[in-house]
This record gives structure tokens, sequence and C-alpha cells, in this order.
């Protein structure tokens, strides 16, 4: 009896050894949580995360990740920002909330930190980035210049950064257009950028409004800032509407008075042959009769 569990055991073992054997050899593949800081216009923070992973030898977005961000040291509940799931272009925005208050006026200098949770494809990864607080601010100067500052915390100061670059735009509906020919621009000694609008004619709101832009774009240092501000510089936007006047492309019942003759000329005409075709049949069954 001995004997013959033993057997049942040993087959057992073979049994299950190559589904062992096969699942040991399965790796999971790497996921790399990318994490990225935005100031907008210095009234709102906030992070995004981005899950990626290398599949097939290129890098493709991961949706459906578990992921939890911190402000300075993840093992604290306490400072516990935001959590997710990252969407099918595998990315999650999360607020920095008045919740963070308390570790955010601690330093100049911020750590945030995302922890993904562990899958059945992927084990937990982690992403953070640091930056330094800034701000950005946006004006106007006589003849159409954009003036531009860059202002960074030191301690509990607020000072002039030099050799920053940045962009300078006006905000469209398809995305932000360049101020001028010049794509980029760098911060002076004061922090200070001075550049010329010459978007002539371009058009507006119906106050002929343009939303003028400063963006500080991916810097390591101090992320991604923001600042915008309102010019009456445009051409502006009169909406002429067709509607209730004639035309080709109006509503049903105010097509062009052309266009309703001819349409109802050919169909009168079409009835006048269909009608003379039938008297003409009457008269030939008629003279058939006789």
């Amino acid at each position: 009896m001995k004997m013959k569990n033993i057997f049942k055991s040993v087959l057992f073992f073979i049994g299950f050894l190559p589904s062992f054997l096969n699942a040991q050899s399965i790796e999971k593949n790497r996921l790399v949580l990318g994490l990225k800081y935005y100031n907008d216009n210095n009234l709102m923070q906030h992070l995004v995360v981005q899950a990626k992973s290398k599949i097939d030898g290129k890098f493709q977005k991961i949706e459906n990740i578990s992921v939890k961000v911190f402000i300075n040291n993840e093992q604290d509940k306490k400072n516990l920002i935001g959590i997710g799931t990252t969407t099918a272009r595998g990315e999650l925005i999360v607020l920095v909330t008045p919740k963070a208050k308390t570790e955010w006026i601690k330093s100049a200098t911020q750590n945030f930190i995302a922890v993904s949770a562990t899958t059945k494809e992927f084990d937990e990864a982690t992403g953070s980035t640091t930056i330094t607080k800034a701000k950005l601010k946006i004006d106007t100067l006589e003849g159409k210049m954009v003036h531009a500052k860059l202002l960074v915390l030191s301690d509990t100061i607020w000072k002039p950064m030099p050799g920053v670059e940045m962009v300078l735009a006006v905000k469209r509906i398809g995305g932000n257009l360049n101020i001028n020919e010049t794509a980029t621009y760098v911060t002076d000694t004061a922090g200070n950028i001075n550049a010329e609008f010459k978007r002539d004619s371009l058009p507006g709101d119906s106050k002929g409004n343009l939303v003028l832009v400063a963006n500080v774009i991916d810097n390591d240092v101090y992320g991604n800032l923001t600042a915008e501000s309102t010019v009456p510089w445009g051409a502006k936007l009169i909406y002429m509407t067709n509607y209730n006047h004639r035309s080709l492309f109006a509503r049903r019942g105010h097509s062009p008075y052309w266009l309703e003759f001819l349409a109802y000329g050919i169909i009168l005409a079409v009835w006048v042959v269909i009608i003379y075709l039938l008297i003409q049949i009457k008269h030939i069954v008629k003279l058939g009769l006789d």
C-alpha cells in the first residue's frame, strides 16, 4: 500500500514538473514610471504619471496600472496625495491638493514619488521627480512687447533666475503659436525676457482678445511652468450666420428662389410629359377599339 502511494506521488510530481518549470521561466516585463510636475499659472499644481514598458523591442503605454503618489516620503500614509489608475494613454493626472500643504511649506525643494501596484504582468515600480519651487509671470510693455519673468524660491526669498529657456506663444485651439519667428528665449541676469509680438491680424474673440502664454517646458529643476495673460491684440471675430437667410447651405425652406424655381420646374415638366403620354396611350387604345 505504501509503495502504491509513493508511486502515485512520483507520477504526480513528474506530471506537475513541466508546468512548474514553465512558470519559473516566465519573466515579467519591467514597468517604467515617469513623473512630471506642472505649475499652471501659479494657481494650481498637478502631476502626470506615465506608465510604459518595453514590449517586443519598443516602449508601449500601459493602462490599468494602479498608482499611488506621495510627497517627500512614500512610507508615510499622511503624505499620500493621490491614487488612481492609468488610462489608455498610460497616464494618470494627480492634483497637488491642500492636503499636501504641511509638506509643501517645509522646503523650497519638493520630491514627488509614484509607486505602482504589483500585477500579473508587472512587478512594483517606482518613479520620482524633484523640483524647486518657481513661479512664472507674463505681462506686456508699450509697443506690443511681451515681458516674462521667472522667480525661484531660495530659502524664503523669491529670486530672479537667469539662463532658463522658455517659450512665448499665443494660445490657439490646435496648439500654441509662437509670438514671432523665435522658437525659444533664455532669461537674462534679472530673470527677464522681452520679445516683440509680430502676429498682426491674428483672429481673437468677439472683442479681439488673445491669450499670451509663457512656458517653461520639462526643465530638470523646475518642471513645467505656465503663465497666461489676456491682451486686446487680435482681430475681432464677427460671427455671421445665414440661418434665417436664403442660401445654398441654409435650413429647410430657405433655399434660393432660383434653386426652388429650377427644382419645381423640373418636377412640373416631368409630370406634363407623363400626363401627355397617358393621353396619347388613351387615344391609341380608343383607335384600336374602333
